[in-house]
C-alpha cells in the first residue's frame, strides 16, 4: 500500500464530488472523509500509548515501517520531530548518499547535497532530487520542494597551486 498514491486517490475522488454539481453529496463525503480520519487517528494514537508501555522498543519498529509512519504523520502523532523525520527519510535513500544542509521553514525548501561528487563537482542529479521528494512527501509534508546543490569537488593529487614562497 502507498500511502502517497491513496492520499491522492482520495483527494480526485472528492474533487470529482465537488464538481459533480450535487453539493449535499460533496459535503457528506468530506464528512466521511473527516470522520474516519479522526477515528483511525485515534486508534492510531491508542497503539502508541499501549506501546509507550511495553517493555524493549516496540515503537522502534512501527517507525521504521513507512506506511505505519505515514499514517503517523498524516494524523499528527508521529512522536519524531519534522527535521529527525526529514534526516530518516533521507538517510533511507542509501544508493543516492545524500546529505541534509537546510530546511528553510518559510519556504518549506529542503536542500539537499551528494556526499560523493566523483571528483567532477557535480550532484547526483535528477533521480537523487525525485527519489528525495517521494522519500519526504509521506514522512516531512512540511517540506513542499528540494533543492539540490552541488557536492564539493574532491581536489585531486597535484592539483593544488603552487605555495607563494617568501624571501
Amino acid at each position: 500500500m502507498d500511502a502517497e498514491q491513496t492520499g491522492r486517490r482520495i483527494e480526485e475522488v472528492l474533487d470529482r464530488l465537488a464538481t459533480s454539481g450535487d453539493p449535499a453529496a460533496a459535503a457528506a463525503a468530506e464528512e466521511l472523509v473527516r470522520s474516519l480520519m479522526d477515528f483511525y487517528g485515534a486508534g492510531l494514537a491508542r497503539v502508541l500509548h499501549l506501546l509507550a508501555d511495553a517493555p524493549g522498543d516496540p515503537a522502534a519498529r512501527l517507525l521504521g515501517d513507512d506506511l505505519v509512519a505515514s499514517l503517523l504523520v498524516l494524523h499528527d502523532l508521529h512522536p519524531e520531530d519534522r527535521d529527525t523525520r526529514i534526516v530518516r527519510a533521507v538517510a533511507g535513500l542509501r544508493e543516492h548518499d545524500l546529505e541534509v544542509v537546510t530546511f528553510d521553514e518559510e519556504s518549506g525548501t529542503l536542500r539537499l547535497r551528494s556526499r560523493a561528487s566523483g571528483g567532477c563537482g557535480c550532484g547526483s542529479g535528477a533521480g537523487a532530487q525525485e527519489a528525495a521528494r517521494a522519500a519526504v512527501a509521506c514522512f516531512a509534508p512540511e517540506v513542499k520542494d528540494v533543492v539540490m546543490e552541488q557536492a564539493p569537488a574532491l581536489l585531486q593529487i597535484g592539483s593544488a597551486p603552487e605555495p607563494t614562497r617568501t624571501r
